[in-house]
C-alpha cells in the first residue's frame, strides 16, 4: 500500500519547485513532509528528508 501522505508531500514540494510559490504553499508543503513522516517507511523517510532538503534550498534561493 503506497503512503498518500507522502505522496501528497513529494507532490507539493515538486509543485514548489517548478514555479513561485507563496509563503502558505512552502508552509503547506512543509507541514505535508512532517504529516507524511509519521506514517513512512525507512525508505520514505529517506526521500521525505530530502524533500525537506530542496524545499531549505528552494527557499534560501528566494
Amino acid at each position: 500500500m503506497q503512503n498518500n501522505l507522502f505522496q501528497q508531500a513529494r507532490d507539493a514540494v515538486n509543485n514548489l519547485m517548478n514555479g513561485n510559490a507563496s509563503q502558505t504553499d512552502k508552509q503547506a508543503a512543509q507541514n505535508a513532509i512532517q504529516t507524511a513522516y509519521n506514517d513512512a517507511t525507512p525508505e520514505e523517510k529517506q526521500q521525505l528528508q530530502q524533500l525537506e532538503q530542496q524545499l531549505k534550498q528552494h527557499n534560501q534561493l528566494k
